[in-house]
């Protein structure tokens, strides 16, 4: 089968990224019981049905605002920072994976994130994106979880700093105030640039990223 455009685009970035961008990673581990019934309650009113996946986007930006050193990307002469919160979201298609950016999500509720990444994904299917959707953004999130993939280390999409890698929920025992209870749980994988990040930094963004998932009540306030 002969390289289609995208596909040749796909292999040159991500070498390029795994080449020259030093990659380092983190894991986490997410309690989702609150977050799964948040979602349930905003499905029952909301005219918008919101997924798993719009509110760890949103979580994502509560990270961000929350650690601004991660909002940045490596520039030859400078680490440039970002004022607004942009967030690409893989999304895969027939002819290959590609990873529109949602702009200014730090100001958006919940259902409006729902609402455009739904747009883009149907953009996407139809090959109607356009060269300005894909461009900008500081991290990438990448959610394998409807396939049942426990945990996976993504590659940075370049110039980008970051990417989230997101696997299924799944029942495990875990310890609460000393004692052992069933809960729903998800593993995390972030994928760092240790040029423009140092690992303390990207460290508090998980950490914050955590306590927006296992507290989303901050996620619609």
């Amino acid at each position: 089968m002969p390289h289609t455009r995208m596909r040749r685009a796909i292999a040159r970035r991500l070498t390029e990224s795994k080449q020259h961008t030093p990659h380092f990673y983190l894991r986490a581990t997410c309690a989702v019981d609150e977050l799964l019934a948040l979602r349930q309650r905003i499905n029952a009113v909301s005219p918008v049905k919101v997924s798993v996946n719009d509110l760890l986007i949103k979580a994502v930006a509560t990270a961000h605002t929350q650690v601004p050193e991660m909002n940045a990307v490596w520039q030859p002469e400078a680490v440039r920072r970002f004022r607004t919160v942009d967030v690409s979201v893989a999304i895969a298609t027939e002819t290959g994976l590609v990873t529109p950016v949602l702009r200014d999500i730090e100001n958006l509720s919940v259902s409006a994130i729902a609402t455009r990444t739904r747009a883009y994904a149907e953009q996407a299917r139809s090959g109607s994106l356009h060269p300005a959707d894909l461009e900008g953004g500081s991290i990438t999130v990448s959610n394998l979880g409807m396939y049942g993939v426990e945990e996976f280390a993504a590659i940075i999409n370049p110039p980008q700093a970051a990417i989230l890698a997101i696997g299924a929920a799944r029942d495990e025992a875990v310890v609460r105030d000393g004692a052992v209870t069933a809960a729903k749980v998800l593993g995390v994988v972030l994928s760092v640039d240790h040029r423009p990040v140092d690992g303390a930094v990207a460290a508090r963004w998980l950490a914050a990223f955590t306590e927006a998932v296992q507290n989303p009540v901050r996620l619609v306030v």
